[in-house]
């Protein structure tokens, strides 16, 4: 049994998908489905109203789409961790979401007990990239030069990035360099802002591009 449940909101227009996500998900003892959503527009509206742990969004939706909702969510500072649960698989769909704000993807055929372990997986603060989309990613990615800026870090901010990059979570990296998850998320912050970065997924990518993996 999982110390904290995880508070989990699902935000797609087919009702057969919410209902078919929530009854797998309801069975599992640490994951809680606190409410629904069938377009962005009330998904940003139930994120901020039940400010759950992780959101499922679907990418195509009417009206207000997920990536739409992806960036209204940034705007508001909202926490929480999005997890994008989409049908499409051209990197031109998925791209843009992880450039908005969500810490990974996966495909509605997910097998259900993957799916479970994403949510946790996001919700421990990792980012979940196939390699294919990270590589489209690194490709266009608008923050990835200047080289330079990577002086500005301290070495144990440096060593920081190179766990954020491993995929590790706050309370992982804290563990690996015998500190305070406080502390962690100072160093965090500071890379963030050294490197005029706006997430971790970006941070991950700046690593990997030049060369600060673990």
């Amino acid at each position: 049994m999982a110390d904290k449940t995880i508070r989990v909101l699902i935000v797609d227009d087919h009702q057969v998908v919410r209902r078919g996500l929530r009854t797998f998900l309801e069975i599992q003892d640490d994951i809680e489905v606190v409410g629904e959503a069938a377009d962005g527009t009330e998904g940003v509206a139930r994120t901020e109203e039940l400010r759950p742990d992780v959101v499922l969004m679907d990418i195509k939706m009417p009206g207000t789409d997920g990536i739409q909702a992806l960036r209204r969510l940034r705007e508001l500072a909202n926490p929480a961790r999005v997890l994008i649960v989409t049908s499409f698989t051209e990197q031109r769909t998925v791209v843009p979401a992880l450039r908005a704000g969500a810490c990974g993807y996966v495909y509605k055929d997910v097998d259900p007990e993957a799916l479970a372990g994403a949510i946790r997986s996001v919700h421990a603060g990792h980012v979940l990239l196939q390699p294919e989309v990270a590589g489209a990613l690194l490709a266009q990615d608008p923050a990835g030069g200047g080289t330079g800026r990577g002086t500005t870090l301290t070495e144990r901010e440096r060593e920081v990035l190179g766990l954020i990059a491993d995929g590790r979570s706050n309370r992982e990296i804290a563990r690996a360099l015998v500190l305070s998850e406080k502390t962690v998320k100072t160093h965090v912050s500071n890379i963030l802002m050294k490197l005029d970065l706006s997430d971790r997924t970006q941070a991950a990518l700046w690593a990997v591009r030049h060369g600060m993996t673990t």
